[in-house]
């Protein structure tokens, strides 16, 4: 079953040191990932202050900048992933090196 891991970050600025320090972890866990050949996709996500929000109301359409509403947190990336059982995923979303300083939203991924 796939489930889709959502990466939920303090909302703060990170430093350059603290993600050049961070990424021996993050690739330790993308290689556990695809060892586990549970990985089926994941990319980070720039910062909330570059999204665009788009809605239709009416029929018209209207765009605005950033995100809907602040948070104490915001999504900062993702992975897909192809697991046994809903404990695997879990087990997996655990390792996540972002549990440790944010959250990890974990969800079923619906067949349609």
């Amino acid at each position: 079953m796939q489930y889709m891991l959502l990466i939920y970050l303090p909302n703060r600025p990170v430093t350059p040191e603290e993600r050049e320090a961070a990424m021996p972890a993050w690739m330790a866990y993308s290689k556990e990932l695809q060892d586990r050949k549970a990985y089926i996709a994941g990319a980070p996500l720039a910062e909330p202050t570059s999204a665009t929000t788009v809605r239709v109301q009416n029929g018209k359409r209207a765009v605005t900048d950033g995100p809907f509403a602040e948070t104490k947190e915001w999504l900062g990336g993702y992975y897909l992933l192809d697991c046994k059982s809903l404990d695997d995923a879990i087990e997996l979303a655990g390792k996540c090196p972002a549990a440790q300083y944010g959250s990890i939203e974990l969800r079923p991924v619906v067949d349609m």
